[in-house]
């Protein structure tokens, strides 16, 4: 049977090790890579419309040509907001809605030997993409709706380009298919980034809480220490702690066995959680040790603190089973100043906790 503590000890392990992984530490970035996404399309229209507006030019259609390096100007406008501003939303919509523009002229004038309403299947990936399936989607319909009327209309009502009823058929039937897909591929990205993000937050609530007590473990308390820390030099409150050890835990473990133990730790948790104010923090350091992380308390008001925590364990047993079991705790506290590392800091109120276990357990340092 493997020890508890042990596997406790694992799963930190494997926990600091998930965390570490660059997929994790990335789910924050997908605007990130979006913006990057957009920037390249920008580049890529910007290419491939001028290109085509050379070649316009040199077949000598001046109407599509100008129209086609109006685009990449619009394109390059695009590029040129997300790297002066950085707002995906401006440089999306330019990007977006330029290209649908496009599209439309290009069925509205044929483009090359009636060949421009083959660009409209680009349309679909990248709504989806810049906008979300949903609103993706909706904008796919309107698109779809506008391209329709401009095929279908009449050309004794506005002359535009005409196409043969089997093209404008197998267009539509192959856009609806392509955005289906492309659907089903926003779909299942945006599934699996969520599942990503609920994954990353259960290792983030692994690594920063001790799963037995349900308190924060050590790496969660430093880092609100560290937090406090970086308070102090503000707004130069006072700030202190509390190393506290369970004493003579080995006796308890070894008379009534490593559950008991581990019910000792969630008894002193539930106790230590209860006579705590809003603002403070109680952590596992470690073992049968905890930490009181107290903000804007004086040494000798935690001292104050210490007293009250003992004197309710006085009064309190842990009932495990048909056994009552009576703990006390040692306590050492220090006070944080400027001058102070985090290190140094918990040192001495390691240094204050021996002393006390030393004075015959069950007591608290310094004396005030």
């Amino acid at each position: 049977m493997l020890n508890p503590h042990l596997m406790s000890d694992y799963l930190t392990i494997k926990v600091d090790f998930l965390l570490e992984l660059p997929n994790l530490k990335s789910f924050d970035k997908e605007e990130f890579k979006q913006l990057n996404v957009v920037s390249l399309f920008t580049l890529v229209g910007m290419a491939i419309t001028a290109i085509m507006g050379l070649i316009g030019l040199f077949n000598g259609n001046f109407i599509l040509a100008s129209t086609l390096f109006f685009a990449s100007f619009i394109y390059f406008l695009g590029y040129y907001a997300y790297q002066k501003f950085n707002n995906i939303e401006f440089s999306s919509a330019i990007v977006l809605y330029s290209l649908y523009l496009l599209m439309f002229y290009l069925t509205y004038t044929g483009g090359v030997e009636n060949t421009g309403p083959l660009w409209i299947f680009i349309v679909a990936p990248v709504s989806v993409f810049i906008h979300g399936l949903k609103r993706g989607l909706i904008n796919i319909a309107l698109f779809v709706t506008i391209i329709s009327t401009i095929m279908f209309m009449p050309t004794e009502i506005i002359a535009h380009a005409e196409y043969s009823i089997e093209f404008k058929l197998r267009l539509l039937y192959s856009f609806l298919t392509v955005t289906f897909l492309s659907a089903l591929y926003e779909y299942s990205r945006e599934k699996s980034y969520k599942h990503a993000l609920e994954l990353s937050k259960k290792y983030q609530q692994l690594a920063h809480f001790d799963p037995l007590t349900q308190l924060s473990n050590r790496r969660g308390a430093l880092s609100l220490l560290t937090q406090e820390k970086s308070r102090i030099s503000r707004n130069q409150q006072p700030f202190s702690i509390i190393l506290c050890d369970v004493d003579h835990f080995k006796k308890v473990n070894d008379q009534y066995g490593h559950n008991a133990g581990d019910a000792v730790l969630v008894e002193l948790a539930k106790v230590f959680t209860k006579y705590t104010r809003d603002q403070d923090c109680i952590a596992r350091w470690g073992g049968e040790e905890f930490i009181f992380i107290l903000p804007q308390t004086l040494a000798e008001n935690a001292n104050i603190f210490a007293e009250k925590i003992q004197e309710r364990l006085q009064e309190h047993v842990v009932n495990y089973k048909d056994e009552k079991i009576k703990v006390t705790v040692s306590m050492g506290i220090e006070q944080f100043n400027e001058n102070q590392s985090i290190d140094e800091v918990i040192n001495n109120a390691d240094k204050y906790l021996y002393q006390a276990k030393n004075a015959g357990r069950n007591q608290i340092f310094p004396k005030f």
